[in-house]
């Protein structure tokens, strides 16, 4: 392979959040050859560490920029624990107010301050697999005036996910990049196994409803990062083909 796709530039700054009182370390990748002036378009991704481990997101996005596939553009990388996961990314979860404060009025801030990213809406995307495609949805449902593409892999979807999109009036201003694996039909959870592959096609169908933009697919896979890290170059090019 090529030196100039292997050479990435990843920094990290220190959150230190009051709504979820803890310091929590993010990792932003900047496209090759950036420039501290510009304002480059960004994906924040949920269980950020393994999108950029798991996902090898960086080193893939290096590639598509050089090869001039997409337009320049960073991402941003959130750790979580995994211990307070299901609590901050499900919807019924007692940490997950406190979570989308903290996504909202910190570490956008934050970022943006910090990095050559922008913060027009149209060039931002929340994207996440499972449980972090999960709380990117809630985080666009419950801020359409902030954040408006979503890439969501193989999301857990439950009820309350389809009751928050039933109670939209329209959904014509999102735009989701939703993939789900046709073997994900017995995942196993801490609830028990869920068909991942008909929840998925239930919120599909949801968001069609309500006039959403959606780039939908089953593909063969299942609930591991080998399916996903396969994916993330349709969805990267979805959202900042150039």
């Amino acid at each position: 392979m090529d030196r100039r796709y292997l050479k990435r530039t990843i920094r990290k700054l220190e959150i230190s959040s009051k709504e979820l009182n803890e310091t929590r370390t993010i990792q932003v990748y900047l496209p090759p050859n950036h420039d501290e002036n510009e304002r480059y378009p960004v994906i924040y991704l949920q269980d950020g560490n393994d999108y950029f481990n798991l996902g090898r997101l960086a080193t893939q996005a290096n590639q598509m920029i050089l090869d001039e596939e997409t337009i320049p553009f960073a991402a941003v990388a959130i750790p979580v624990s995994k211990e307070k996961r299901s609590s901050e990314y499900g919807p019924n979860g007692e940490r997950h107010p406190a979570y989308l404060r903290f996504f909202v009025n910190e570490l956008v801030p934050a970022v943006e301050k910090n990095f050559p990213i922008t913060n027009t809406i149209h060039e931002q995307v929340l994207g996440g697999s499972s449980l972090g495609g999960t709380v990117s949805l809630h985080l666009s449902l419950e801020h359409p005036d902030r954040f408006r593409r979503v890439l969501s892999q193989s999301g857990a979807f439950l009820k309350p996910t389809l009751e928050a999109i039933s109670r939209t009036d329209s959904l014509s201003h999102l735009e989701i990049y939703q993939t789900v694996g046709k073997s994900e039909t017995a995942v196993p959870t801490h609830m028990g196994n869920l068909d991942l592959l008909a929840r998925n096609r239930e919120v599909h169908r949801a968001l069609q409803e309500k006039g959403a933009n959606v780039h939908y697919s089953e593909q063969e896979g299942d609930h591991t990062w080998g399916f996903w890290q396969k994916d993330l170059p349709q969805a990267l090019r979805t959202f900042f083909k150039r």
